[in-house]
């Protein structure tokens, strides 16, 4: 039974920064970013969504350039792939990089894959079996391999299923039932193992009903949220409304999530109700200098970036270019403890040139937005390894970022 506690009242202001502290921002290293704090930022927001787009640089990367600043990508790739590889692969929000820890959490949605595939009239991998079976039998016999190594040998044999998208449908579908990890990226293409070939004994043996995982899982969304919803505790790892709410109330009981009202947070502006994490920091202040993912969980949840930060966002590169409005590439933009524009980036590799394809301020940025921006973005370049900077003349930041950057 959960205790009655009287809602205490938490400003939208001071949500704001509880959401952005959470989300390890505000605690930006002095000395060089190493694996000890891309270890540590990882830890924190429990994944890096995962997302092929390069216009600029791609999703995963981001989060930490956001929080910590600039960094040796190759420090990550460590943490990602290989014998030191902390962080595994899994479908939790979206495809993402997780703490192997987090890995067995989600056994319970590779066997409701596999349940879902059995149930599935003409399903491909009840039509595709040996396949499958083949498949398991090469990773077996020749350890960890890429689905275009596979497919090579495949081409040497001979039967109905072989092919490039065969070959990957099936390794992604064994992905998907666990019956298949990720031991890291080569050149951005996932290569397949099998569990034992990856993971520890103990790791395997973990044994976790459903409940406990979803438990420990909205445990870990509400530390990364700080405070919010429970819909926003669901999103984070995809799960369903209602065996979040039964963590959230049992969380409540033990006194780790608090009961609070947020003004504006409830339906046409009214308090809403809300859940504060007990170890969430409550800073007076927040004065955050970045460019954000369209894959960052700080927007990735559009209701919840709306409610926050009163910004509406939606990545364009799915939209037709005549029907754009701030560009294919928009990334969002964090001054202080608020979301207040965004700003279409390429990264024009061949001319060694970061393009600004467009800059927008919100009617609510600050006046020194412009000079701010210019700030994150020749720290971008210089990361990125660009000599220049050039802005195109689109968006009503445009021509004030041109005068900071000249």
């Amino acid at each position: 039974m959960v205790h009655t506690v009287s809602p205490t009242t938490i400003s939208p202001a001071l949500a704001r920064r509880i959401a952005l502290a959470a989300q390890g921002f505000g605690a930006r290293p002095t000395t060089t970013v190493g694996i000890r704090q891309l270890t540590a930022l990882v830890n924190r927001l429990e994944l890096l969504q995962i997302d092929s787009v390069n216009v600029f640089e791609r999703s995963h990367y981001m989060p930490a350039f956001s929080r910590l600043g600039p960094y040796d990508k190759a420090q990550l790739d460590r943490l990602t792939t290989g014998r030191e590889a902390r962080f595994t692969e899994y479908w939790a929000h979206e495809a993402s990089f997780l703490p192997i820890d987090v890995w067995p959490l989600f056994r319970w949605r590779m066997q409701q894959n596999r349940d879902r595939s059995a149930r599935t009239v003409d399903n491909w991998s009840g039509a595709n079996q040996p396949m499958l079976e083949w498949l398991l039998a090469e990773l077996a016999a020749n350890g960890p391999m890429r689905a275009s190594e596979i497919e090579h040998d495949a081409n040497k044999r001979s039967g109905p299923w072989w092919g490039w998208s065969d070959v990957k449908t099936g390794l992604e579908v064994l992905f998907r039932w666990g019956d298949v990890v990720s031991a890291g990226r080569i050149r951005f293409e996932r290569v397949y193992a099998l569990p034992e070939q990856v993971f520890s004994a103990v790791l395997l043996d973990r044994d976790i009903t459903e409940a406990d995982a979803h438990r420990e899982l909205v445990r870990r969304s509400a530390r990364a949220h700080g405070i919010g919803t429970v819909k926003d505790f669901a999103d984070y790892f995809r799960l369903k409304s209602a065996p979040t709410l039964v963590a959230v109330r049992e969380l409540a009981e033990t006194g780790e999530l608090i009961p609070v009202e947020v003004p504006s947070w409830g339906p046409r502006g009214t308090p809403g109700a809300a859940w504060l994490h007990r170890d969430a920091r409550l800073p007076r202040t927040m004065d955050a200098q970045a460019v954000l993912s369209p894959f960052d969980p700080v927007v990735w949840e559009r209701a919840r970036t709306l409610r926050l930060y009163d910004f509406h966002y939606r990545i364009e590169i799915y939209t037709p270019e005549p029907k754009r409005i701030f560009g294919y590439y928009s990334l969002p933009i964090l001054l202080g403890d608020t979301v207040v524009g965004r700003v279409d980036l390429k990264n024009d590799r061949q001319a060694g040139a970061l393009r600004v394809q467009a800059a927008w301020a919100e009617l609510s940025a600050p006046a020194d937005a412009a000079g701010r921006l210019a700030h994150v973005l020749r720290e971008a370049a210089a990361w990125q390894g660009l000599g220049e900077i050039v802005v195109a003349p689109r968006g009503n930041l445009a021509s004030a970022l041109a005068f900071e950057l000249r």
